[in-house]
């Protein structure tokens, strides 16, 4: 008996999250966001399945141009590693910056700047929640709540492409 129990138990940490009593969430093929509409979709088979309210950085318009700019960059990434041990409640890392945005700071002489995560709010702060909700916070990443952030994290694998629109 004991040896199902503890097989069950390590199916269940392997099984999506049930968004309800009756629906299991997919792992999403693509996430996209559109900064404009401050939401964030997961996207499987073509099909917008999650939506998250987001928050960006302080200066949210336009695309990242150098690092402390506080810009949300804008294009096609790669959602490349995760960190359990972030300042915030968990986060995943975007593969800014690509070459071209590389190539675009070298040529403005400025440095490109980077360490761009999706993550929850800062580490301590969970009690303070409504003070960051909808509004523009970050130095450029892209943040949700906490419980998001721990759903997030379990319907976006590593090597999931991001689509970050104005």
């Amino acid at each position: 008996m004991d040896m199902i129990k503890k097989l069950i138990i390590s199916m269940l940490f392997t099984l999506p999250l049930v968004a309800s009593a009756n629906t299991i969430l997919p792992t999403a093929d693509e996430v996209l966001v559109v900064k404009s509409k401050r939401k964030m979709y997961l996207i499987r088979q073509g099909a917008i399945y999650q939506e998250y309210r987001i928050s960006l950085g302080d200066s949210p318009v336009g695309h990242k141009g150098q690092e402390g700019d506080k810009r949300t960059p804008e294009g096609r990434y790669i959602i490349d590693y995760r960190n359990p041990e972030s300042r915030f409640h968990l986060s995943l890392h975007i593969n800014y910056p690509s070459e071209l945005d590389m190539q675009s700071a070298a040529d403005n002489g400025v440095s490109p700047g980077g360490e761009i995560f999706i993550h929850g709010l800062p580490n301590g702060m969970e009690h303070k929640s409504i003070e960051f909700k909808g509004r523009d916070w970050t130095d450029g990443c892209i943040a949700i709540t906490n419980k998001e952030i721990t759903e997030f994290w379990t319907l976006v694998k590593d090597g999931t492409p991001i689509v970050i629109k104005p």
